[in-house]
């Protein structure tokens, strides 16, 4: 579409009635009349080829098309608003900033519930939206500021960062061994000896034929004997809970599922390094006060939580 043609202000509209879902309301927080509103839409239905919004009784319900281009108008005004509000200044509590995390199920079990809290006290207009990264760290997505950050975990090889890419770590943990409990009186204490002998689940989220802990087993002379390979750590316990089966897993998420799942936790039979997760991020933004704002949000938040 020719940008040229577009009054920009009709963006303004189109949020400010996606949001509020009334004409009257709409007008009110644009400080318009709401036959001004009206007139307005005409113009953005005809400028867009759509109906945009179609009325329901008292309320304005958006069409699919503008479900569609909502998200992006939304953070394309956020973006202009913080862009515009000076130099290096950032501020929370009114930004409508859209903020992209490609997470596991596990990053984001960590990170979202105590992120989000805060958010809510602190900058409750931000949007946060997650998705799944195709693999550990989406270098083109990052580039192209599709993804603000991606959320990953200490490998044996740290990323080598001549892309552009830089990373900063916000939570570390220790490993212990999740079992069923129907087995722990046959099984007592878990030796490495005993560990090595098991069977073991490993999570594979980008399909990698061996899990971090095969790489510390390795360097220490020994390999373990893997039975199953599963894209998340939230469904992997349960598998467990149902089998002979041992999997290793930070503590954090073994307390919580060990909460619904008849599980028992063993200290790891090995000298195993810490679980680190870390958030890589673009180079190229890191000059953006908004991402300087949630980097620095994040460590701040989860640093009582480490372990």
């Amino acid at each position: 579409m020719d940008l040229r043609r577009l009054d920009l202000n009709l963006l303004l509209l189109f949020d400010t009635l996606y949001r509020e879902r009334s004409v009257t309301a709409a007008a009110g927080m644009l400080a318009l009349s709401p036959s001004a509103v009206s007139h307005a839409l005409a113009r953005l239905r005809q400028a867009l080829g759509d109906e945009l919004f179609l009325r329901s009784g008292a309320s304005m319900l958006p069409t699919a098309m503008a479900e569609r281009i909502a998200p992006g108008i939304r953070q394309a005004l956020g973006l202009l608003g913080d862009t515009l509000s000076g130099p290096g200044r950032f501020e929370p509590a009114s930004s409508e900033r859209r903020f992209v995390f490609a997470a596991t199920d596990y990053t984001a079990l960590v990170l979202l519930p105590r992120l989000g809290a805060h958010l809510a006290e602190v900058a409750p207009n931000i949007q946060l939206q997650v998705v799944q990264a195709s693999q550990k760290v989406p270098v083109r997505e990052l580039a192209a500021g599709e993804i603000d950050f991606a959320l990953g975990y200490t490998e044996a090889e740290p990323h080598a960062g001549g892309d552009g890419i830089r990373e900063l770590d916000w939570f570390s943990d220790r490993y212990v061994v999740i079992g069923a409990r129907a087995h722990a009186a046959a099984r007592g204490r878990l030796s490495l000896k005993k560990y090595l002998e098991a069977r073991h689940v490993v999570v594979s989220p980008w399909g990698q034929p061996r899990g971090a802990i095969d790489h510390q087993l390795e360097q220490l002379g020994h390999r373990r004997r893997v039975a199953m390979h599963v894209p998340s750590v939230l469904a992997a316990p349960f598998i467990v809970a149902s089998t002979e089966l041992l999997m290793t897993v930070p503590r954090l998420a073994a307390e919580l599922i060990a909460q619904i799942a008849p599980l028992v936790l063993y200290p790891a039979p090995f000298a195993a390094s810490d679980y680190t997760l870390k958030a890589y991020f673009h180079a190229g933004r890191a000059g953006d006060p908004a991402q300087r704002w949630m980097a620095e949000t994040i460590v701040r938040l989860m640093a009582p939580q480490r372990r």
